[in-house]
Formats: C-alpha cells, sequence, structure tokens
C-alpha cells in the first residue's frame, strides 16, 4: 500500500500517535512507518529499554506501559495531553489447549491483554482524540476474529472480542470525530508472537510457518496501518483483512515440500 502516496499531515506541530506493544513486532513496525510519514509516535510497552532505543531511532517518546494495569494506563495516559491516532497493538495468544483442557488463567490473560487492555487506553485517550477533531482508534485483530479453529478457543474468543468492542465502539461515537478501524492480519511471522504461544519451545513455533515462503511480516501491517489511518478523514476503513498470498483461508496455507 506505500506504493499510493500517504495523504499529506496538515498539523503543525506533528500530530501525535500512540502506538501500544511498540517494543517489536507490529507495534515496533507500525511505530516507525508512522514516524516515516510525519508523526510523533508515543510508544508503551512493559520492555522500557527496548522502546526507549526505538524512540530515539524515530524521534518519538517512549513511557513504561503495561495495559492489563489500571494504574499503569493511567500514568502512561497523563503524559500524553494530546494525541490523533491510538493504535491498540498490545496483544498475544497463550497456549493451544482443547477447551476441555484448557488452562482458564491463560484465556483471562489473553481477554485482558487483547479486549480488556484496548478498552482502559481507549477510555483514557478518547477525550484527546476527541478535542483532536480528527481522532482515529485503530485495533488490531485478527482472522481469528473471524474464524475460529481447534486449539484457539481462548485466542479466538479474545480477538472476537476485540472486533466487537470495535464494531460497538463505532456505533456509540457515530456523529463524533473518531473512525475506529480494525486490521485482521491472518498468518504474520513475527518474533516473538508464535514463540510466546507456544511457550518458548521453537521448535512448535518454527512449524506454524514450515514451508510457507512468504508470511506476512510485521512491516506489511504497518503498511497497512498507515494507510488506514491517511485516508481522508471522511473515509473510515471498518475492517481490512490482509493474508499472505499462500493463506487461502484460515484452515487452508499452501505449503511447499
Amino acid at each position: 500500500m506505500s506504493a499510493n502516496p500517504a495523504v499529506p499531515i496538515p498539523d503543525s506541530p506533528p500530530p501525535v500517535a500512540v502506538v501500544t506493544g511498540a517494543s517489536s513486532g507490529i507495534g515496533a513496525a507500525t511505530a516507525r512507518r508512522l514516524a516515516a510519514v510525519g508523526f510523533h509516535v508515543v510508544l508503551g510497552a512493559r520492555r522500557t529499554e527496548r522502546i526507549e532505543d526505538l524512540a530515539r531511532e524515530i524521534g518519538g517518546s517512549a513511557h513504561i506501559l503495561d495495559v492489563t494495569d489500571p494504574d499503569s494506563v493511567d500514568a502512561f495516559c497523563s503524559a500524553v495531553p494530546v494525541a490523533r491516532v491510538l493504535v491498540n497493538n498490545a496483544g498475544g495468544a497463550v497456549g493451544m489447549d482443547p477447551v476441555a483442557t484448557a488452562d482458564v488463567g491463560d484465556w483471562a490473560q489473553m481477554y485482558d491483554v487483547n479486549v480488556l487492555g484496548a478498552v482502559r487506553m481507549t477510555q483514557s485517550l478518547l477525550p484527546a482524540l476527541v478535542a483532536s477533531g480528527r481522532g482515529d482508534v485503530v485495533l488490531v485483530g485478527s482472522t481469528a476474529g473471524l474464524v475460529n479453529y481447534e486449539g484457539g478457543g481462548g485466542y479466538t474468543s479474545a480477538k472476537h472480542g476485540t472486533h466487537s468492542l470495535a464494531e460497538t465502539l463505532r456505533l456509540e461515537l457515530c456523529g463524533q470525530p473518531v473512525r475506529v478501524m480494525v486490521v485482521a492480519p491472518g498468518m504474520v511471522k513475527t518474533e516473538e508472537f508464535s514463540l510466546t504461544r507456544f511457550g518458548g519451545d521453537s521448535a512448535a513455533a518454527d512449524a506454524v510457518y514450515a514451508g510457507v515462503s512468504e508470511p506476512l511480516v510485521a512491516e506489511d501491517i504497518a503498511d497497512c496501518i498507515e494507510w488506514m489511518v491517511t485516508r481522508p478523514h471522511h473515509v473510515n476503513v471498518d475492517l481490512l483483512v490482509v493474508r499472505p498470498l499462500a493463506q487461502a483461508a484460515q484452515h487452508k496455507v499452501h505449503r511447499s515440500p
């Protein structure tokens, strides 16, 4: 999408974009991309050293953030008095157990970070987004928020919740100058997502992408997010579903021998 020129950003000083989960993967790639098109990016994550290094690289700001901790969210958002874009990227999956044997604590963890974390951040920054006159809330959903699969009950439930949150918020903000948009990636190979899901088992994590010559990468999703937030503000991209060519559907992936 970057082949199409982004809509120029007229604000001066630069508009502020907040990115959660910005220490790696899609969050870090999104921070770089938004900074490149003129945003001052405020990065939030638990790993402060990583986001501080990235902030220096892109000329942004970094503040520690745990979206599952209300006090952390309040402290972070108090340092962001103005904002035009909020990218609710913090998320993740834990485990692949069937419903019959799943750890309910894992399900609670996934719901807390993927859904409640986005709620906390949106509630805290919404006044600033409205005051900007052209605010954006972007939620990083998933094709798992559209289709269920075996072993994915906790994660698909959480991502369905993310998508439901976005649809409800869009209804409730109708008439306000804030867009609500969801990007729903399919198979994205990042350095940590599958490794975290499988508890650090690198063989199991690598097997997810085995034989897939070109899965999506974090920069592909950052490209989508940049495109979404740089459309003319009357254009609301409700839902952008993006998969690699090799993935025809959630359950059908072409793998080379």
